[in-house]
């Protein structure tokens, strides 16, 4: 039996199934639900359909549509549910430093600083790559362990908390960000840009992933490919039947 209460869709949406008692815990299993149900998109943009950051537009987009989206649409709605959870939610912005060669813009990113049992955590449901699947305590230096993926967070005198990955090459970033709170209206000039800029990479072709249990699923312009722990297979769709049945069966998305 479906609900028509809007955190009761939104939990369906997300296959989430337990305890709302505002712990650490609940919002972890928040987390990675999401990351888990919602896929990181950018489809719309290639459509030349303009974003809507209205968190009504957003709920219909990615809970009633099971659309996804990019960091300032499903980071914005994820916030929502928290703050009507009773989290005590902040909104950031962060300077994304990963895959990139030379010094990126500061406003590129949103993320989520998310107050739980009186600990301060960084959420993120809005990356496409490798991120973190919990919640991260902010606590400076701490090697924070993940399945296969080690974290920790560093501090910068410039750019403020960094949050670091381990690779086979040591610790590098993946994206910086300071503590000043961001107001809704503070994304619109960063998301336009990502929409219309030629220098966005978010209007050149499709990017499309999502967590799984085995790995996960992503789609570069054209070409599908399935992580598990053990491989990768790759594919690409011969007719835009077979792309548009891959989409679902990948990525829940039936495009409109």
């Amino acid at each position: 039996m479906h609900s028509n209460n809007p955190i009761e869709k939104y939990l369906e949406r997300i296959g989430f199934h337990g305890s709302l008692d505002g712990s650490a815990k609940t919002l972890a299993h928040l987390q990675e639900r999401h990351l888990h149900t919602v896929p990181y998109e950018n489809l719309d943009i290639l459509e030349g359909k303009a974003l809507s950051l209205n968190p009504q537009d957003l709920f219909e987009k990615i809970v009633i549509r099971h659309r996804g989206g990019y960091c300032f649409e499903t980071n914005a709605l994820f916030g929502w549910l928290l703050r009507e959870l009773g989290y005590k939610v902040t909104d950031l912005v962060a300077r994304f430093w990963r895959d990139e060669p030379n010094l990126p813009p500061k406003r590129r990113h949103h993320v989520l600083k998310v107050e739980a049992e009186g600990v301060n955590y960084l959420c993120d449901v809005g990356v496409g790559g490798i991120v973190p699947r919990r919640p991260l305590p902010f606590v400076e230096g701490v090697a924070q362990k993940q399945g296969e993926e080690m974290y920790r967070l560093e501090r910068d005198p410039y750019d403020g908390w960094v949050l670091c990955e381990q690779k086979t090459k040591g610790w590098q970033r993946i994206y910086s960000f300071t503590e000043e709170p961001q107001l809704p209206k503070d994304y619109l000039f960063a998301s336009f840009w990502c929409e219309k800029s030629p220098d966005s990479v978010f209007n050149k072709s499709a990017i499309v992933a999502i967590r799984t249990s085995e790995g996960r699923h992503t789609l570069a312009d054209k070409e599908f490919r399935v992580f598990s722990a053990t491989d990768v297979q790759t594919f690409t769709p011969q007719t835009d039947e077979a792309y548009k049945e891959a989409l679902f069966t990948y990525f829940g998305i039936r495009l409109d």
